[in-house]
């Protein structure tokens, strides 16, 4: 590093203020501006997968075969590919904000004139780019909500953000059996409707996503520590509005370099150098969840409609089962992720999937599958495999420096989608244009090994990132530079130390005999007694979320002992848990419970424990 390329030292509390903020409204705009785009993304895959069989039908306006429709759907993920890399690096350079309202405008505009596709040279163009817009966004978005989410709900969160994918998948399933049902319109209008619902979908998201302030971790890492400053000033006064509570202090800060501009060769050799277990398990879990889920989701409707009769207008209604199904995955089993852990809910999400798949297969090759079974079969499996590929960037997002994250997400995201998500759809449609389901069985074989690698890759190089925060997972290249060592403990904190290690390793105790965290999902390497605490910078990050915790078992069970008795939701008003974040109260109110400082008394009221009798 050169002087030209630094601006100032600074030392800052940014990262803390935002990790130990409630969940407040402000978080919810974030999760509305931001997470809307996979609504966009699974609107588009099922808009395609479900009008695939219309338009390979006569009077459709546009001739295409089978295989031009597998064709279209792998120029759709060339162009993602090409998006996320071109517009990650732009988004680590220029800022979240700028790059997240660039590419939404592209989708906008390609999606309208895939409208008027007039023959299938001009339809993949438009998918090409209409895919360019949704990588870029991927980068972009993903990289914005992880630094602006706090570590204690970044987990859950990122699952259900990623996971409404499958609410644009319902909406275009439901859209979709409007728009192709040819009573209504002609089968040569209909579809067209359909890319039409996507650009003003496209359009309510920009007018939201205005108000989403830029990342404040980029800002001050890029010289812009003011304006950084105010963004999160403005964050605070909102939740203090809000909750009418004051907040806590911050308990950490780093002193970073802050540069304009940092190489791309730089930030490119990251991975290689310095992570790379993490670079290929990154590759691992996308070329996987990418194989399989674009194979599948494009070519589902063909598949149906080819090999068991299901008609045009009817596989709408698979579609939405299908989309139904893929939500609830990470809906049901996202906050897993955050107490569970990492690596056993990703290793077993991935290797479960893999399974069913293997299953659906050798099924499929022996002839015994018909409509139902087939798609109760898909169904299970992608309830798993939607968690695992949500976690899938998720992971990216989480285990890589914070200048590199947006271009960590497009690359694994682009190698990987490109080595997996272009040849699925490839592979299948050639397999479903031959017309012999043997041949197919052999691409669910195939993908099912695709997501079986990557879920022993996560067993091998997993990283329990659940509840840590994003300096802690990876430290800022340009933190390690001035401050790579640990950092010390003030006098207040060391006093209560040992207590809080008794009660954590108790704690852990009890949560592995009652089968919560089974496997080492949640990091035993930092909740060894001997390491919390006193083991550097990121053992400091890490006990901070398990006295977070511990904080708020204290006070639920301060407020129940005062009490004598309170029901749920009064203690849970009483606490102001909603500020919290998902899940958090029931959470501490179960440990309570089983650490025996509050107990359950008939009715559900919460009660202090029994004292024992006098002897």
């Amino acid at each position: 590093m050169t002087a030209a390329d630094v601006d100032h030292t600074i030392r800052t509390r940014i990262p803390a203020r935002l990790d130990r903020l409630p969940w407040s409204r402000f978080h919810w705009r974030i999760v509305i501006g931001l997470g809307t785009v996979w609504i966009l993304d699974g609107l588009e895959v099922t808009i395609v997968g479900s009008i695939a069989p219309r338009l390979t039908e006569r009077g459709s306006g546009i001739a295409m075969t089978s295989a031009d429709v597998g064709l279209a759907a792998a120029l759709y993920v060339a162009g993602a590919c090409l998006g996320a890399l071109v517009f990650g690096q732009l988004t680590d350079r220029y800022g979240r904000k700028r790059l997240f309202m660039v590419t939404l405008g592209l989708y906008i505009l390609a999606t309208v004139a895939t409208a008027f596709a007039f023959a299938p040279w001009y339809f993949f163009v438009c998918r090409f780019f209409t895919g360019m817009g949704i990588g870029g966004e991927y980068s972009a978005i993903n990289s914005a909500i992880d630094e602006l989410i706090p570590a204690r709900n970044r987990g859950q969160v990122d699952l259900t953000i990623n996971g409404s994918f499958w609410i644009g998948a319902a909406i275009g399933g439901l859209v979709s059996l409007l728009l192709l049902d040819p009573a209504i319109f002609a089968r040569n209008v209909g579809w067209r409707l359909a890319f039409a619902a996507g650009a003003l979908l496209g359009l309510a998201i920009l007018v939201v996503r205005r108000h989403v302030p830029e990342s404040p971790r980029w800002l001050f890492i890029h010289g812009h520590e003011e304006e950084a400053e105010r963004i999160v000033s403005q964050i605070e006064d909102e939740v203090r509005a809000e909750t009418g509570a004051e907040l806590p202090e911050p308990d950490r800060e780093i002193v970073v370099h802050q540069r304009e501009a940092i190489p791309f060769r730089e930030i490119a050799g990251v991975a290689a150098r310095r992570y790379p277990t993490r670079a290929l398990l990154g590759l691992a879990l996308f070329i996987g969840q990418a194989f399989l889920y674009n194979a599948v989701t494009f070519d589902l409707g063909t598949i149906l409609h080819n090999f068991f009769a299901i008609g045009s207008s009817s596989v709408p209604w698979f579609m939405l089962l299908f989309a139904l199904s893929n939500f609830m995955g990470p809906l049901f089993l996202g906050r897993l992720f955050d107490t569970v852990g990492r690596i056993p809910m990703i290793a077993g999400t991935y290797l479960g999937s893999a399974a069913i798949v293997a299953v659906l297969a050798l099924l499929l090759r022996g002839g015994h599958l018909h409509g139902w079974s087939f798609m109760a079969l898909v169904l299970a499996t992608f309830f798993l495999a939607s968690a695992g590929a949500s976690s899938a960037y998720l992971t990216v997002s989480e285990i890589f420096p914070m200048e590199t994250r947006a271009l960590a997400i497009a690359l694994f995201y682009a190698v990987g989608t490109a080595i997996g998500g272009i040849s699925g759809p490839l592979l299948f449609g050639q397999f479903i244009h031959s017309g012999n389901a043997r041949e197919v069985a052999t691409g669910f074989l195939i993908g099912a090994g695709a997501m079986a690698l990557g879920g022993v890759a996560e067993l091998l190089w997993g990283v329990p990132a659940e509840q840590r925060s994003l300096e802690a997972i990876a430290t800022p290249l340009t933190a390690e530079e001035v401050d790579s060592g640990p950092a010390p403990i003030p006098e207040g904190e060391r006093a209560g130390e040992d207590e809080l290690r008794g009660r954590i390793a108790d704690r852990r105790a009890r949560d592995h005999a009652h089968r919560l965290r089974p496997g080492s999902g949640s990091g035993s390497r930092y909740f060894s007694p001997g390491m919390l605490g006193t083991a550097g910078t990121a053992s400091r990050y890490d006990a901070a979320s398990e006295r977070s915790l511990d904080h708020e078992i204290e006070l639920v069970t301060r407020v129940v002992v005062e009490d004598g008795g309170v029901d749920r939701a009064e203690l849970s008003r009483r606490l102001r848990a909603r500020g919290w974040g998902p899940g958090r109260f029931r959470r501490a109110l179960r440990h309570a419970v089983r650490e025996g400082r509050v107990r359950e008394a008939a009715g559900g009221t919460l009660r202090a424990p029994r004292r024992p009798s006098p002897p």
